[in-house]
């Protein structure tokens, strides 16, 4: 394994603790869990739809996640900043990128670790009828990158700010503009105004509902990962030039 990996691992695994070194992290997954059943079961008539599928329980997680995945992102970089212990981490004999890396990776295996913890409901749709399961497997798949999509803008949004609740504030508006993006009524709004249907659509190419549908349906077009992956890739590149912009100043 060579440095960088090892440094990657390092800080991953001290995130991921300290997780869990507090109640917060159950706090967190128990909230999840009882918002994702609410919805499912109540908001979105589970019962009602007589169908054996978990339609009802994927087509919340962009609107769930607009919520708990900043909640568990805010922190990142800002409390690092409020207590002071970001420079003693940028001083440390390791690349910001790998800071960067390491502390991504651990947020968001918690946030797959909140999401593997609903495999109740997958058993639950199996006892009930003969569902799909291919296409149960790929949409959380979809859900797992639109988890990690939305984390990485909080990340940009961490390192912005040492306050928490501003980070919160500014990554739920700018997660909620990529949903809002490829929603029809906005589309429909944009149609009024232009007769460039290619302008509308590549509006809507931005948006993260356009990508996670197909992982709805079953299919995981390369597409729509190169969309998540680079939405990724882009915000932790972003921060990287915040934090370096810190260690310069």
């Amino acid at each position: 394994m060579n440095s960088s990996a090892a440094h990657i691992k390092t800080i991953t695994k001290r995130e991921l603790s300290a997780y869990f070194a507090s109640p917060v992290a159950y706090v967190f997954i128990v909230i999840f869990l009882l918002l994702a059943g609410f919805f499912t079961f109540m908001a979105g008539g589970f019962f009602e739809r007589n169908q054996a599928n978990l339609t009802a329980f994927f087509v919340w997680h962009p609107w769930l996640y607009l919520f708990l995945v900043p909640a568990v992102g805010m922190r990142l970089w800002s409390e690092e900043r409020r207590m002071g212990t970001i420079e003693l981490l940028l001083t440390m004999p390791i690349a910001a990128w790998e800071a960067i890396v390491g502390k991504f990776l651990a947020s968001w295996l918690f946030l797959a670790l909140a999401l593997v913890c609903t495999f109740p409901v997958v058993i639950t749709v199996n006892y009930l009828g003969n569902p799909d399961n291919g296409v149960i497997f790929a949409t959380y798949i979809g859900s797992f990158l639109l988890a990690g999509a939305y984390l990485a803008i909080s990340c940009v949004t961490s390192a912005l700010t040492r306050n928490q609740v501003i980070s919160f504030i500014l990554s739920l508006v700018l997660c909620l503009l990529l949903i809002l993006a490829g929603w029809p009524p906005i589309t429909r709004f944009l149609d009024l105004f232009t007769e460039n249907p290619r302008l509308v659509e590549a509006v809507a190419a931005f948006s993260v509902m356009t990508h996670f549908e197909g992982f709805q349906r079953g299919v995981i077009d390369i597409r729509d990962v190169i969309f998540f992956i680079a939405v990724i890739v882009f915000c932790l590149f972003t921060t990287s030039v915040i934090i370096r912009s810190h260690r310069a100043g």
